[in-house]
């Protein structure tokens, strides 16, 4: 298998093996101690301790989250990942009060993967359409 590949692989069991069950004690394996959220511009480095807030946090709002991967393409350290998550809005989110409505999101994540672990994340969602289902926007006319 040759490097891209194993690094697609890394990636699906992040989502697959920690995001979708909570189980952040298999963060050590899968994400670099000096991992980096990137956000446009803005780089700030999480570590794995910022990365289990994160998803505690992301599972704390939608308890039921299930980030499903409708695919990946990587070239030397870089996945590009295609997702679509879904989620109970259970607790309040960017000020919205819970809905108790499912919201799906669809996304691109982007991963560098180095020596095996993660050591840069970041991406862009689709926030119109979930704002949308849960009440919060109005389409216009």
């Amino acid at each position: 298998m040759n490097q891209a590949e194993c690094n697609k692989r890394i990636v699906r069991r992040f989502v697959e093996e920690v995001v979708n069950t909570g189980n952040v004690a298999l963060l050590a394996d899968l994400v670099s101690p000096d991992c980096v959220e990137t956000d446009g511009k803005v780089r700030v480095v999480i570590g794995v301790t910022g990365m289990a807030d994160h998803i505690r946090a992301a599972r704390a709002i939608y308890p039921d989250l299930v980030v499903t991967i409708q695919r990946q393409v990587a070239e030397d350290e870089w996945v590009a990942t295609v997702i679509t998550a879904r989620g109970t809005h259970a607790r309040e989110w960017l000020g919205m009060a819970p809905s108790g409505k499912t919201l799906v999101f669809t996304g691109v994540n982007v991963d560098r993967v180095v020596d095996c672990k993660i050591v840069e994340h970041g991406g862009a969602a689709n926030m119109l359409e979930p704002f949308l289902a849960a009440g919060s926007l109005k389409p216009a006319p």
